[in-house]
């Protein structure tokens, strides 16, 4: 999950050509160095608009998975389907932000049969927009999904465009050995959080790592105290662009985070998520919110010392059931190259072997096939099932629950500004209204 480069290339993945009219490739063609980023062959695809033809032995997948145990993870994975099906798997893995800021151009353009993609609004999203392809008679075949997880891969014409592969809750992750060391307890309500940090400072910790370079780790921050402030219908109403920024309910949301700031890891807008995480494992901060996929960056053998528990109270009238638990999974192109292959391969991808595969090599996921055989899960992971399962309300996360255009162009420079400079916060939810309802009314 690399940061840009250069401040044009920032700019253009902020601005998909949907909002502003423009091909981002073109915009970065402009940047200084982009010749060397656009020879990479940035999401360039593998697919064919044509829909017909392709090699019978063979299927494209676009995969945002780049960072290393996850890449390894897919790897394995498609490994499996060779195995089982004679097909091979051609592999364009991508940046993982690069992939989400150029999906737009992507999808239009001539992508992988097959790509990696999110559940929740933004998989509806491009869904509605014929950007990808009905998988309802994958669907006829597959066996271990909940109706919850069917719902989440309906789009609004009732058919299914997505396959689960995985899910992981965000929580509050610390080592097990820092708090036994300092005897900290595990804060139940916002005043013992922040009393909490407070110790940690005089304990010379970060208490909470912080890491904002990439743009969507403060989302998740923003998310579980709207949650925990304002409840899920206002949230995801919120996020659908039917509530206004500029209510005093969203006011108190930064209000809040603004008291909370002062124990965060200071210089958050030059920090990546792995190096904030880095800070956890290294024991120099002693708490981090963030997803389960924090245990990519603890050695094996520090796993067991890895623990968390979900953001405490704000309101007692609202409670702390609800959470962010996005689910990871696949789609297909609107016209693969290999629309059998294909679906072949989404089969594959739902089915509880890829799933067991999956188990024996990531700690930090969840698998969604309730078939699968979890016995090799470990102490962390079956807690994370434990939080899921008793979890209220579910969101998906903030760049998934609204437009995508929203999240890239207004809420990743809004939240980083607000992390900035703090204090205009009336200022900076009447610009982020005033930017919903261009975006939204479009």
């Amino acid at each position: 999950m690399s940061r840009p480069r250069s401040q044009a290339e920032y700019l253009a993945r902020l601005v998909p050509p949907s909002v502003a009219g423009l091909n981002r490739r073109s915009l970065l063609a402009g940047a200084a160095g982009a010749g060397a980023l656009l020879g990479t062959g940035l999401l360039a695809g593998c697919g064919s608009d044509s829909g017909s033809g392709g090699d019978a032995k063979t299927v494209s997948l676009g995969s945002n998975q780049s960072d290393p145990k996850p890449k390894d993870v897919i790897a394995k994975v498609m490994d499996g389907f060779k195995t089982s099906s004679g097909v091979t798997v051609d592999i364009n893995t991508v940046d993982h932000n690069t992939f989400q800021e150029n999906i737009n151009n992507y999808l239009q353009g001539k992508p992988d049969d097959v790509f990696t993609w999110f559940a929740g609004y933004r998989m509806r999203f491009f869904a509605a927009k014929g950007l990808a392809g009905d998988v309802s008679d994958v669907w006829g075949k597959l066996s271990g999904y909940s109706d919850a997880f069917k719902k989440a891969s309906t789009g609004d014409d009732g058919k299914q465009y997505f396959v689960p592969a995985s899910y992981y809750p965000w929580a509050v992750f610390y080592r097990k050995s820092v708090w036994q060391q300092h005897g900290y307890q595990v804060p139940k309500t916002l005043d013992d959080l922040n009393s909490l940090g407070a110790q940690m400072k005089k304990d010379g910790l970060n208490p909470i790592a912080f890491g904002d370079k990439d743009g969507w780790p403060a989302m998740g921050t923003f998310d579980i105290l709207n949650l925990r402030i304002n409840g899920y219908q206002f949230h995801v109403d919120l996020m659908a662009g039917k509530e206004a920024w500029t209510s005093d309910k969203v006011k108190k949301v930064f209000d809040t985070w603004a008291g909370l700031l002062p124990i965060h890891q200071p210089d958050a807008l030059g920090r990546t998520w792995q190096e904030a995480a880095q800070s956890l494992q290294q024991k120099k901060s002693g708490m981090y919110l963030l997803g389960l996929f924090v245990a990519q960056q603890f050695n094996d053998d520090e796993q067991d010392d890895l623990d968390f528990f979900t953001f405490p109270e704000v309101d007692s009238t609202i409670g702390a059931k609800a959470l962010d638990a996005p689910i990871d999974g696949y789609m297909m192109a609107r016209k693969p190259k290999s629309e059998a292959n294909a679906k072949k391969l989404l089969e594959y991808l739902g089915s509880k072997d890829a799933a067991n595969i999956t188990v024996k090599n990531d700690p930090s996921t969840l698998v969604a096939n309730t078939g699968a055989d979890t016995s090799g899960y470990t102490a962390l992971q079956k807690k994370a099932a434990e939080l899921v399962g008793s979890a209220t309300e579910i969101a998906q996360f903030l760049d998934r629950d609204t437009r995508p255009d929203f999240a890239s162009t207004v809420m990743i420079p809004a939240l980083q500004q607000f992390i900035k400079d703090p204090k205009d916060i009336s200022g900076l939810l009447t610009s982020i209204e005033n930017q919903k309802k261009s975006i939204f009314t479009s």
